[in-house]
Formats: structure tokens, C-alpha cells, sequence
């Protein structure tokens, strides 16, 4: 091996070995990816954004939702643009490691890796919370249904891509049929000003509804923002699977919008009908941990809807595996590049999937879990802990947003020769509105007690990852295709060792 030093960095030149050992399979067309972008999100129809309802009440929710919905357009339009120019696995990373230098594209990169491993976690949680529900398990037992669904997903995500992508799209589709039955059945069993506005301004439940359209006032909208993320977050994964695209330049623009429409579709269904439904109501949705299947409850009653709860499941099995596929690719581009331990790389010889990540993510994200679990203590319901663990995920995806506005904005300007097969309506415009967003929300998410705590366990990630890079991995780095794309400044273009 021979060293390159630049940009306060050690880089290693390895030979094709290193690269076989860490090889992918093409696979994923426009509806793989549409499927995994998506499946990715789609949990968050199902659980999560609701907490946001005990925040600003409905209309601090449906302003927060255009809010957040705008900063969506703008990322993944930008995404749209630099995803087909740098088709690289390490996506958002790599994007800002070209317009940033290796400090830029690792912190990028680390955020990312905050978002991707703990999503699962809070997906998991709610598994948990619906499955419980179903089979009338005490709350106590939850932490064995969340070992045995990252069992059986990482075990999926590692017997191979073909599958991987197969399975995403199967559950993909089952999970929209799922919420379009949902929002078929509630249009007959809805009244919305005595059920979605029945939240009073001291927080409390009003028996006949009619409260005030924003009971919190114009803060509600702001302290609804983190929440509203959830009805969007992990679109942004795709640029993850461009080594495994049949071709990228053409499929990746594709996949990522079409996405991003089916999900705008459904967020504003399901955030006007579910607190709609007579008998449900937006002030008991605020602390539900499965508001959908509340939802199912209330139109068909316990014995039925009980039956379509193992159905509502495929929502949140969906983003499960999909953000597990995610995590995975992730850290493997950090680790392939060495910016992680080159071990997390390797992937498995006739499979190729990146199994050592797989584990080591599902590892950390179960461990995170049952801190937090035993902490807060499971009593406290999704309120705390699965929100504790929502606002994890949602800063480290906030500051990769931040970067990823940044890096569209400074490509733009520093590359402006850079081969576009796909150029954003929105520019710079919506890279920037991306950036301000995302700020803001950030800026909210440490204003409540109850969440902050997500965030400095977010800080102290950060901390242990920047202190790691600091002292040892940047002066192990290696000349991947992402690096070497980078140093040259483009002029080395993608190519697959």
C-alpha cells in the first residue's frame, strides 16, 4: 500500500483485492427504488407523526406538514440532481465530501448514520406497540418483539439485493392498500370539527369539539415541525442504493420524486382523516402509539379491527426493512472509504451484502433502545421513549439536511461544468429554503424537555464519532471511488473497481 497526504488527511492506495472483498449487485429499477424510498417513509403514515397533535393540536399540524413538506421538495429535488451526477453509494456523504473536503463529508456522513441506525429503532418500537396491542402482551414483553423483527430483518436484508428489493416492493404496495382502505372506510365515520379540533388550549380534551383551529397558537406550528418530519423522513435514503441501480442516471430522479408525490398524497390524508374519525379524535391520537389501528377501531370495532392491525403492520415492516437495507449501505460506504473501521465493509462473497454492517447497525440500534427503555422506564408509553428515540433521528436527519442544502448550493457554484442528467425546478431556492427549515426545526426540537434529551444523546454520538476521526480514522482513509472522485475534482469519474 502507498499514503497520499492531503486536506489533513491520510489516504491509502489498496489494490483491487480490497475492492472484491467489498463488491455490490446491480439490481433496482425506477419502481425498486420508487418501492424503497417509499417503504422507507411509509411507517411514519402509520405512527409517530401523531405525537406532533399534543404539540400544536391539528392545525398546528397541518401547517407544520406544508412547512416540512416544503423543506422535502426542496431536498429531494436537489437530490434529484446531484444523486445522477455522483451516482455513488456513500449518496449524501459523498455529495458533501466533493463540495466540502473529507470534515464536511464526514460529519454529513455521521449524521446520516444517527438517522438511518435509530429510525429502525423507533420503527421497532411501535412494532412493538402494535404487536402488544394485538396479542395483549404487558408492556414489559415489548423488548422481545424487538429482538425478534431485527432478527428477521437483518436476516432478510443479508440473503441477498434481489430480495431485499422484491420483498420492499411487495410491502411497499401492501402497506398503500392498507392506508387507502383506511381512508376509504373513515370518509363515511368522520366529523372533523368535533373529533380533529377537539383539543382545548390548556391541552386538554374539549367533549364536543369545535376547540380553536391553532389552540396553541402560532407555536404549535413550530413545536409541530419535528413530528411532521416523520410523515417524510428517509426519502432522502435512495442516493444509498445508486451501486445497486441498473442505471442510476436515468432511474434515481425518477424513483426519488415519484416518491416524494405518493408520500405528499398520503401525509395529507391521513393527517386529516385519522384525527377525524368519530370515536378517535386528535387529543387521544397526541399520545397514541398506534393511531392508525385506534383509527380501525373506532369504524369496525375491537374484533375486527384487531384482524386488520396484523395488516396495518405492513406499514411499519415496510420502513423496517428498508431503512435496515439503508443503515447497511451506509455504513458500508463510510467504512469502505474508511472513514468507520474497514471491517464494516466486507461484504459476503456470494451474496454481496454488506452483512458486517448490517449486524453492527442493528447491534447499536437495539442497544440504544433498551437504555432509553429502562431510563425512561416502560411505563412512560410512545410519549417519552418513542419519542426520545423520533428526536434522535430527526436531529441527526435535520443537520444532514443542513449540509445536504449547503453541499447542492456550493456544487452549483464550484462545479458548474459538473455532467446534470437532471436539473431541480427549485435551485438553489429550494436548497436554501431546505437549509432554513431544517434550522428551524432543530432550533424547536430543543425548546421541549421531554425531547432534548434525544438530542444530547445525538451530541454525545457526535462527540465519540468526531474524537474517533480526529485521532485515527482520517489518517486511515481509503482512495475510494467517492474519494477519488472528490480529489479530483470530478475529472476521475465513477467507476466500479
Amino acid at each position: 500500500m502507498t499514503e497520499h497526504h492531503t486536506q489533513g488527511v491520510t489516504y491509502e492506495k489498496v489494490d483491487d483485492a480490497y475492492f472484491k472483498a467489498r463488491g455490490l449487485k446491480r439490481h433496482a429499477g425506477v419502481w425498486s427504488l420508487w418501492a424503497l424510498g417509499v417503504g422507507a417513509v411509509i411507517s411514519g403514515h402509520f405512527s409517530g407523526w401523531n405525537l406532533g397533535l399534543a404539540q400544536g393540536g391539528w392545525g398546528g399540524m397541518f401547517f407544520a406538514t406544508i412547512i416540512i413538506a416544503i423543506m422535502y421538495l426542496g431536498l429531494t429535488f436537489s437530490l434529484a440532481e446531484m444523486s445522477p451526477a455522483m451516482p455513488h453509494t456513500g449518496g449524501a456523504y459523498s455529495f458533501a465530501r466533493t463540495a466540502f473536503g473529507p470534515w464536511g463529508g464526514f460529519l454529513t456522513g455521521l449524521a446520516e448514520n444517527v438517522e438511518y441506525v435509530i429510525t429502525p429503532s423507533v420503527i421497532v418500537f411501535f412494532i412493538g406497540s402494535y404487536a402488544a396491542a394485538i396479542l395483549g402482551a404487558p408492556a414489559e414483553a415489548q423488548p422481545l418483539f424487538w429482538i425478534a423483527f431485527y432478527i428477521v430483518f437483518v436476516t432478510l436484508n443479508y440473503i441477498g439485493v434481489e430480495l431485499s428489493f422484491r420483498f420492499s416492493l411487495i410491502i411497499t404496495i401492501l402497506a398503500l392498500l392498507c392506508l387507502a382502505v383506511f381512508y376509504i372506510s373513515a370518509i363515511g365515520h368522520i366529523d372533523f370539527s368535533r373529533w380533529a379540533l377537539n383539543i382545548g388550549s390548556d391541552g386538554a380534551e374539549l367533549p364536543e369539539g369545535n376547540g380553536p383551529f391553532l389552540p396553541f397558537g402560532p407555536y404549535g406550528i413550530l413545536a409541530g415541525l419535528p413530528f411532521a418530519v416523520w410523515l417524510f423522513l428517509a426519502i432522502e435514503q435512495l442516493p444509498l442504493a445508486a451501486e445497486e441501480s441498473v442505471d442510476p442516471k436515468r432511474d434515481m430522479p425518477k424513483g426519488i420524486m415519484l416518491g416524494m408525490f405518493t408520500l405528499l398524497l398520503s401525509a395529507f390524508l391521513v393527517l386529516t382523516l385519522n384525527p377525524s374519525v368519530i370515536g378517535v379524535g386528535a387529543q387521544k391520537l397526541g399520545a397514541s402509539g398506534e393511531p392508525l389501528l385506534d383509527g380501525f377501531r373506532a369504524i369496525y370495532g375491537t374484533e375486527i379491527a384487531t384482524i386488520l392491525a396484523v395488516v396495518a403492520l405492513t406499514g411499519l415492516i415496510a420502513s423496517f426493512h428498508t431503512i435496515i437495507y439503508a443503515y447497511g449501505r451506509q455504513i458500508y460506504s463510510l467504512s469502505r472509504a474508511g472513514y468507520f473501521p474497514t471491517a464494516l465493509s466486507l461484504t459476503h462473497g456470494t451474496r454481496k451484502t454488506p452483512h458486517v454492517a448490517l449486524i453492527t447497525g442493528a447491534l447499536i440500534g437495539l442497544a440504544v433502545m433498551l437504555v432509553v427503555w429502562f431510563a425512561e422506564g416502560a411505563d412512560q408509553g410512545a410519549k417519552l421513549i418513542g419519542g426520545t428515540l423520533l428526536n434522535m433521528a430527526v436531529f441527526g436527519a435535520m443537520f444532514s439536511y443542513v449540509m445536504q442544502g449547503l453541499t447542492y448550493i456550493k456544487l452549483k457554484k464550484d462545479f458548474p461544468t459538473l455532467e446534470r442528467p437532471y436539473k431541480s425546478p427549485l435551485g438553489v431556492v429550494g436548497a436554501a429554503l431546505t437549509v432554513i427549515i431544517a434550522l428551524v426545526t432543530i432550533y424547536m426540537q430543543l425548546q421541549d424537555p421531554a425531547y432534548s434529551v434525544g438530542v444530547y444523546w445525538v451530541a454525545g454520538w457526535f462527540a465519540i464519532g468526531i474524537i474517533y476521526f480526529a485521532l485515527i480514522g482520517r489518517h486511515k482513509l481509503i482512495l475510494s471511488p467517492e474519494e477519488e472522485f472528490a480529489l479530483t475534482k470530478g475529472e476521475k469519474a465513477y467507476e466500479t473497481h
